[in-house]
């Protein structure tokens, strides 16, 4: 693995790279040169030595190691050796120019090389001026090529990497949010079901405390009442963690969970509109007489509108009885062409204005919060003939039968 590392790392790849063009060059300056030029010499196989290695630092200079290359390059072509041993290490040299450093000072270093290149033809003892000319224009056109083709690849890769990095970060920001908006709506839905059950448990407990002697009936439905409530209220919280355990929030909408063997789970759907009769039960049962009244053409609604409608009865509810009695309550249930308005007055007249004013407690923030996930609203307000008033108004698809 090491080992590995280590042949990855740049430097070592030019390191190799230049050992294996000087290899070449010395086995090229080995075999016997054209007409005209003479064996390489003990000052030859210096020069092509320094040529070829110069090119190991090339990434951390290129335009000095171009600059160093030419002029050992034009030393050797002038000492009458054979150019073509040492021309690769230029053309390397050139193309990490093109690849790390602007156009301007590419086309700078392409005229240096081109520049040897033709000295080595005007020097030449035979060979055509038009073919030297021809090689240099070309052969340097190429590398400034592949090395501007490099660069810009290498601009896209930093530029991919840098795309790559910030939808990481958007996702982890997402799945932040996915979780703080999970934990708000657990314990929205704790607060709907601990409140409303736990405030008729109170009222229900307070009343057998205080007829228990004189009406033992009395007493006695007060206590049934008291399991009752108390009994949903534990399959209403056991529906919750059963639905986290199940991973989660989507199941929560059509109230199916899986169980670990990717089937459906057997538990109690979520609250709806047909259960409205219960919490107006245990409503009367705590002594705040409630009227339910249903207008327009009764249809089925997603069971995340109806789980809505069902939160803000109970949560008004909850207020009536611990805020406003002795009262009388109606709720009032609309069904509209494309909405669902809900109306859930009451008359009483002792209803403190600090815990019941709009826009303060944690109910009447949940409502409304519940209300605008569903594309709704919610308002609660004084009535101006005494009273409170909470309406909500959702929107539904009037093609729903």
């Amino acid at each position: 693995m090491l080992r590995v590392s280590v042949l990855r790392h740049p430097l070592a790849v030019d390191i190799a790279l230049a050992l294996g063009f000087l290899a070449c060059a010395l086995l090229l300056g080995r075999q016997r040169p054209s007409e005209g030029y003479q064996p390489l010499t003990v000052s030859g196989y210096a020069l092509t030595v320094l040529v070829n290695l110069a090119v190991a630092a090339r990434r951390l200079a290129p335009v000095v190691v171009t600059a160093v290359v030419c002029g050992l390059w034009a030393v050797y072509v002038a000492a009458g050796f054979w150019p073509a041993v040492n021309s690769l290490a230029s053309l390397l040299a050139l193309y990490t120019v093109a690849a790390e450093r602007p156009l301007r000072a590419a086309v700078g270093c392409a005229a240096g090389v081109g520049g040897v290149w033709v000295y080595g033809g005007v020097v030449s003892p035979r060979g055509s001026m038009s073919a030297v000319v021809v090689q240099a224009v070309v052969f340097s056109a190429v590398m400034i090529r592949f090395g501007a083709a490099a660069r810009e690849s290498a601009a896209r890769g930093e530029r991919l990497a840098e795309l790559a990095g910030q939808l990481r970060r958007e996702r982890d920001e997402k799945a932040r949010r996915a979780v703080v908006e999970e934990q708000t709506r657990i314990a929205r839905e704790l607060h709907d079901v601990t409140a409303h059950h736990v405030s008729v448990i109170s009222l229900q407990a307070g009343l057998a405390r205080y007829v228990l002697a004189r009406d033992p009936d009395t007493a006695r439905r007060a206590l049934e009442t008291i399991a009752a409530t108390s009994g949903e209220a534990l399959d209403e919280m056991r529906r919750m963690l059963t639905l986290l355990r199940a991973g989660g929030g989507a199941g929560g909408v059509d109230g199916v969970g899986v169980d670990e063997g990717g089937g459906a789970a057997p538990f109690a759907p979520v609250p709806g509109l047909r259960r409205l009769d219960e919490v107006l039960a245990r409503v009367r049962a705590g002594g705040v007489p409630v009227e339910l009244v249903v207008e327009g053409d009764v249809r089925p609604l997603p069971p995340g509108v109806e789980l809505c409608a069902y939160r803000v009865v109970q949560e008004a509810l909850t207020n009536v009885l611990k805020h406003a009695r002795p009262a009388s309550a109606e709720v009032r249930l609309t069904y509209r062409p494309y909405a669902l308005e809900l109306r859930v007055t009451d008359d009483g007249q002792g209803a403190d204005p600090a815990t019941v004013a709009p826009g303060t407690g944690h109910g009447l923030i949940g409502m409304r919060e519940r209300a605008k996930l569903y594309g709704g609203a919610v308002t609660a307000a004084r009535r101006p003939d005494g009273g409170f008033e909470v309406l909500l108004s959702l929107p539904t698809s009037g093609g729903q039968r």
